[in-house]
């Protein structure tokens, strides 16, 4: 599964951005624009609300569970230094998605027995979207954590991110997570429509059979 993260861009405005991968065939979007204003923000979001509903794709919220309230949409992802994601489940409800920062196996396990539908795991090596990057992960890190998290019986879908490119993907699915969240690749490329259609072809073959994987 792909994850394309919004990020503000010399070429294109957030709402262009959307349109690209979702054209590309992506179906998971998390609007995160930092250090806008919640007005900025609801404007944005107004925008891609209808684009996202056309496709069939998911949309969250980085944070800003009001807003995601108000704007019903499909849920948020929490960073360390955001809510709580139990005051977040308890004022969302049983139906939202509720994704989490993690960087450590320890991180991962302290979600055990929360609510929690999947932990964003990185970085995977430096990537200038995060202000304060917490130290890189790299290929034998994730291959750890996740044996480690498997390890402890824990199945919650571990999405990998931070800097990956389409190179990457192969070796970074044989570590065992569910998918990846990509941002600047994506709207750096020269295509990022293509882009984004040869992504989704990479991830293709790890795609799980069960029905027990992320959305």
């Amino acid at each position: 599964m792909l994850q394309f993260i919004t990020h503000p861009s010399d070429k294109y405005s957030i709402p262009e951005e959307v349109q690209m991968v979702l054209e590309g065939g992506c179906k998971w979007v998390q609007l995160r624009m930092k250090d806008a204003s919640d007005e900025e923000f609801r404007q944005v979001a107004q925008e891609i609300i209808p684009l996202c509903q056309e496709n069939n794709a998911f949309l969250i919220f980085d944070d800003r569970v009001e807003l995601a309230m108000e704007m019903s949409v499909h849920g948020v992802h929490l960073g360390k230094h955001d809510m709580s994601p139990l005051q977040a489940r308890e004022l969302m409800g049983a139906e939202a998605v509720i994704g989490c920062t993690a960087n450590t196996a320890a991180d991962i396990m302290a979600f055990k027995g929360w609510d929690v539908d999947y932990v964003g795991l990185g970085p995977f090596r430096y990537t200038t979207t995060k202000a304060n990057l917490s130290p890189v992960i790299g290929l034998e890190g994730y291959k750890k954590i996740v044996d480690e998290v498997r390890g402890a019986d824990m199945l919650l879908p571990i999405v990998a991110i931070g800097g990956i490119t389409l190179e990457d993907i192969p070796s970074i699915m044989s570590t065992g997570v569910n998918g990846v969240a990509m941002s600047g690749a994506i709207i750096n490329a020269d295509n990022p429509v293509d882009y984004t259609r040869r992504v989704l072809e990479a991830l293709e073959p790890h795609r799980p059979s069960n029905k027990r994987a992320a959305q």
